[in-house]
């Protein structure tokens, strides 16, 4: 494959949930908004057999070292999927891109949902983006066992999105906010197991399915209330939801010390609202940020305690 091999064309994107983690994997809705940092995917066949894969996308520090075993096996899954076999021609992928690699950041999906790009560009073919979708949904299998599907969404078509799954095919909707939404997030420096994570909750809401009704029941509301909120521009009101999100988190027990720690120094430095994202019990948190000025009082906030910080906006 010669060097100007279109990787632009591969972008997919990272994403922020900003309601609904853990709910989401039990058909109910959820909120995400993708970043626009990206991961990118080249794609070269070779003379010999094999899988060759060379990874420079940047990442938090243990992030590829931890999910070496997972990335793998998504790759395999992806590829798999989409009738690719390294042991019949051989198969050179390079990642790259600006997007950085931690918990609850969607990277494992922009991964597999570049992949998925440079494949169809590799070999000539004319998938849809529901089918790019797709194969994206498959090679998430390998990080997270059973995905939700929202990364792998989010990641495909971009924007801000309600995702709901079905029985079926998941439904997603596309949203609009009046105005850019100004987004800080910080890494605690803790890369988590979805995998582990999502199964943990399951087990203690089999153990305890009242415990969960009610919480469930707490959130189904709150969703109802923040898809309006949206809809109407009311970025106040966004925040003090995404705040009663992160409690409901919180009595769900993903999240942790280091995620309570950023959440209330985002408040306290005038966040509108703050609340773990993604995973949880390490990761990511996120802070919604009205003005320009108190995106930047909020990071600086956030950088005394974390590893990494970040300022982006959801369009």
């Amino acid at each position: 494959m010669a060097d100007d091999f279109p990787t632009h064309q591969t972008r997919a994107f990272g994403k922020l949930i900003l309601f609904g983690e853990h709910f989401v994997v039990y058909k109910v809705p959820a909120l995400v908004g993708a970043v626009s940092a990206y991961t990118d995917c080249k794609l070269e066949f070779l003379d010999e057999p094999g899988l060759e894969v060379i990874d420079n996308r940047p990442a938090t520090p243990l992030y590829k070292e931890k999910k070496k075993d997972e990335g793998e096996k998504a790759i395999n899954l992806a590829l798999t999927h989409l009738g690719v076999d390294p042991k019949a021609r051989g198969v050179k992928i390079t990642f790259g891109g600006d997007l950085t690699c931690a918990s609850g950041i969607g990277a494992s999906a922009a991964q597999v949902v570049s992949l998925a790009r440079a494949v169809n560009i590799a070999e000539s073919r004319s998938l849809s983006e529901d089918e790019i979708n797709a194969a994206g949904y498959e090679g998430e299998k390998g990080y997270h066992g059973t995905p939700s599907g929202i990364d792998n969404t989010a990641a495909t078509f971009g924007g801000l999105l309600r995702f709901q799954r079905t029985d079926g095919a998941p439904i997603f909707n596309k949203k609009s906010f009046p105005s850019a939404i100004r987004i800080v997030y910080a890494s605690t420096g803790i890369t988590a197991s979805t995998t582990e994570v999502v199964g943990d909750v399951r087990s203690k809401k089999e153990a305890d399915e009242a415990w969960f009704a009610d919480i469930m029941g707490k959130y189904k509301t709150l969703v109802q209330e923040a898809e309006q909120v949206v809809e109407e521009g009311e970025l106040d009101k966004l925040g003090k939801l995404m705040d009663q999100n992160h409690a409901l988190l919180q009595e769900l027990t993903v999240s942790c010390k280091e995620l309570d720690d950023l959440v209330d120094a985002a408040r306290a430095a005038g966040a509108a609202g703050a609340k773990m994202s993604g995973t949880g019990r390490g990761g990511l948190m996120i802070a919604l940020t009205p003005t320009e000025e108190i995106q930047n009082t909020v990071a600086a906030a956030l950088e005394k305690l974390a590893p990494q910080v970040w300022k982006t906006t959801f369009a």
